[in-house]
């Protein structure tokens, strides 16, 4: 056991996917693809410092914010008291996967503070359940967890669901207008938009590049019925200075890859691809326990 533990997530953002829920929270998910940020979340778990009795209270960037999952965690690895940090230059609630990048972060610092011993996977069952639960996300915890530019074959946490990825890691451009509630969408009719999903799921699969993401993605938008008019008018930009760009679900943000939304004339923010999925840091010397074999 250890007195603090820090873990970073990248920041998710999906192009297109298809709602699967399910009475299981383990098995509820959604299939897709989208892009692991470098922009991440950097996470520390304090041991036993958390007194209040809202369980989905975290410090995020220095203000006292409620990330709906993160109480299911707390529970989940029976750490009620468990102060969870984080850091991240990623607005919530415009489509960049905090909340489910928080989720993870969280779990894998308490199960360091705590010495709760699961298995990599069983945190990122953890963190899914409770993201599905909380209605805050559907697939972005299992992308988060592998990284690179992530295809969900199927819904679900490890256990159910297969994962492939398109092998590129391009130069990322963002631009982020607002937020766009992801409750709302998931709690209502999905019907038109898991369609859009499966066909552009079916698409990317028979040929996995990079270019051919944002296309799809951009479609995807339009035919969910989820496109902003902010976002549509920055695609059209981006199309007519011969690029491509999409949205980024859920939220009124856009995204494209090299110089794209700069050769438009906008001002983005630009990371890369993360090839890698959450990761915790090393403890620093001396804090770790050691491990008898009997």
């Amino acid at each position: 056991m250890t007195d603090e533990a820090r873990a970073f997530v990248p920041g998710h953002l999906t192009g297109f996917f298809s709602a699967h829920p399910n009475a299981n929270s383990s098995a509820a998910g959604s299939r897709g693809a989208g892009v692991a940020l470098s922009h991440g979340v950097d996470v520390r778990v304090r041991h036993g410092s958390h007194t209040d009795a809202d369980s989905s209270l975290v410090a995020l960037n220095g203000d006292a914010v409620p990330i709906g999952p993160v109480g299911g965690v707390r529970d989940a690895l029976d750490a009620p008291d468990a102060a969870v940090t984080v850091e991240t230059p990623l607005p919530l609630g415009a489509g960049f996967g905090v909340s489910g990048a928080v989720a993870l972060g969280a779990a894998y610092g308490i199960n360091a503070a705590y010495d709760r011993r699961r298995s990599a996977n069983d945190l990122v069952s953890i963190a899914h359940g409770a993201e599905v639960e909380a209605g805050t996300g559907l697939g972005d915890v299992v992308a988060q967890a592998r990284g690179g530019l992530p295809i969900r074959l199927d819904p679900g946490d490890p256990d159910h669901g297969r994962l492939d990825g398109i092998p590129a890691a391009p130069r990322v451009e963002y631009v982020t207008f607002g937020s766009v509630s992801t409750e709302a969408v998931l709690s209502g009719d999905t019907t038109r938009l898991t369609a859009a999903g499966e066909r552009a799921l079916a698409d990317l699969r028979r040929e996995p590049t990079a270019p051919r993401l944002v296309a799809l993605s951009r479609r995807f938008a339009r035919q969910a019925g989820l496109l902003t008019d902010r976002v549509a008018d920055a695609v059209e930009a981006v199309r007519d200075a011969g690029g491509d760009a999409a949205m980024a679900m859920l939220g009124d943000t856009v995204f494209a890859f090299g110089t794209d939304l700069s050769d438009a004339g906008y001002d983005p923010e630009v990371c890369v691809v993360h090839p890698a999925g959450g990761t915790l840091h090393a403890p620093k010397q001396g804090t770790s326990t050691p491990q008898s074999v009997e």
